[in-house]
């Protein structure tokens, strides 16, 4: 019907009539009476090409007199996507409040003092929209895609639900009850334990503070303790309010009123932390062993070339599993695919990662087998890191492979909504600044590959983290893999 009607539609742009014999009959189209596809229909004008260069819709923003600051970037399409943003996570805990952050991000979109959380829901399902919260060592985000019909409304009610939480008893206890549930049974996700674990023995500080709240600490976790930490965190000049589809006016005239009078913080002097290095194992009663190797990654996201080497670092090991269906983007072409997977069928999966902070980060592999083979996985994993360390060793065309991947994987993310809006927000938290993407891009851009060596030289230089979980006892231990390593 579609094609049908668009011919038609063609037909009298040409100015082509048509009469049917029999009303009844098909119409008998002739290709020849129809303009081609390849020329431009007449009197139909084109609008203008964008520039490449030309930014469309700049990021404005707007710092309230109490700190907060209020930031968008307008879109043409239907759809909007807001977000709150604010600088705190589990790096600013103490021992009384561990696991606030994990709990927190759980209550999110919850009973405040102005809406029930059944009230809640059913006002997000009115307006169509989806919500979200996060929560990570450094920031918190809570987030709200909807149509532009509804902005006022969701605007206000995402403020809400920050700036007003009740942390009821009942609701907190619930939330507790679900978390203790998801703690007992952690071979479900064996790469969040390694990942934790590496942060609770490679660092001494603040980033060692544990993301996910270990279940002894739950039970004294309450509406005073968590109302406490909250409102030492959550003040003024520590969020940002980051919008994409909204017109920056009228983002300032719903939203100021809301924000104007939230209180600003006392000057705060930033959670510290220090590298060190370390080990942990626990055994487990498993068919599968998983073990971690992970090293410093000094400078953070304030060393933008180094962190910008090793998002392509992570994307040259690549990786995956042994039941990955493979092709483009699943890292079919990548080093651990192509030089472990396909030649050891006895590994589960084997993957680089990265964990990158403001100034510090991890960056490693992780891997899972059966326990008859962990020990020559490691072995395994522990030369394809030294491999992209070692001059000549990776290839001109691994090279630029991985820096095209790096590059449509950055171009991809920011097609959608929420990314772009969580990446306002979370750029001004930590550069205080929303930088274009092609200042991200120029970096890659310069990255040669005796830069990429050098850097991955200078991370496995540092000490080793290694966590494990399963049959611990099979796996080697953390002085001959720091050996390897020449430690």
């Amino acid at each position: 019907m579609f094609r049908f009607r668009s011919l038609l539609q063609a037909r009298k742009l040409r100015g082509i009539s048509f009469q049917s014999p029999d009303a009844c009959a098909p119409e008998v189209l002739n290709p020849e009476h129809f303009p081609p596809l390849f020329r431009p229909l007449p009197g139909f004008k084109l609008p203008p090409c964008i520039e490449g260069n030309a930014e469309q819709h700049p990021t404005k923003i707007t710092v309230l007199p109490n700190g907060l600051k209020i930031a968008s970037e307008n879109s043409t399409g239907p759809a909007a996507c807001i977000g709150l943003y604010v600088d705190c996570g589990s790096i600013y805990e103490t021992e009384e409040s561990m696991g606030a952050t994990h709990v927190l991000e759980r209550m999110a979109f919850k009973s405040t003092r102005n809406r029930s959380h059944l009230h809640m829901i059913r006002e997000i399902e009115a307006t169509g929209g989806n919500v979200g919260a996060s929560a990570s060592r450094e920031q918190m985000g809570y987030s709200y895609d909807m149509l532009k019909t509804y902005v006022p409304e969701a605007i206000e009610l995402l403020i809400d639900s920050v700036r007003n939480p009740m942390f009821l008893d009942d609701e907190i206890k619930e939330q507790v009850a679900k978390l203790k549930t998801e703690l007992r049974d952690i071979s479900k996700d064996p790469q969040q334990f390694l990942i934790e674990s590496l942060h609770l023995v490679g660092y001494s500080g603040a980033l060692a503070n544990p993301l996910i709240a270990p279940e002894a600490v739950l039970d004294r976790l309450d509406g005073s303790s968590i109302g406490k930490f909250y409102h030492e965190n959550y003040t003024a000049d520590r969020m940002v309010l980051a919008a994409y589809g909204l017109d920056h006016e009228q983002l300032l005239y719903v939203a100021e009123p809301l924000l104007y009078d939230l209180q600003k913080g006392p000057a705060l002097a930033l959670p510290q932390s220090v590298y060190i290095g370390g080990e942990i194992r626990r055994r487990e009663d498993s068919e599968r062993t998983h073990v971690a190797l992970g090293f410093e990654v000094p400078g953070g996201w304030h060393n933008e070339k180094d962190a910008t080497a090793v998002t392509v670092l992570q994307f040259l090991l690549g990786g995956g599993g042994s039941f990955s269906a493979g092709g483009p983007g699943k890292g079919m072409h990548s080093r651990l695919y192509l030089r472990v997977l396909n030649k050891y069928q006895q590994v589960q999966s084997i993957s680089a990662f990265s964990s990158i902070y403001n100034d510090n980060g991890l960056f490693g592999i992780h891997l899972t087998t059966g326990p008859e083979f962990v020990a020559k996985l490691v072995e395994i994993a522990a030369a394809e890191l030294l491999s992209v360390a070692t001059p000549g060793r990776v290839s001109e065309i691994e090279f630029q492979r991985a820096k095209n991947t790096t590059r449509s994987a950055v171009l991809m993310n920011l097609e959608s909504r929420m990314i772009i809006a969580e990446d306002i927000g979370r750029q001004l938290l930590t550069y205080g600044c929303r930088k274009p993407v092609e200042h991200f891009l120029g970096f890659l851009d310069e990255l040669t590959l005796d830069d990429l060596t050098a850097v991955a030289g200078k991370v496995l230089s540092s000490k080793l983290t290694m966590a494990c979980l399963g049959d611990v006892d099979r796996v080697p231990t953390y002085a001959s893999v720091s050996q390897i390593f020449g430690h």
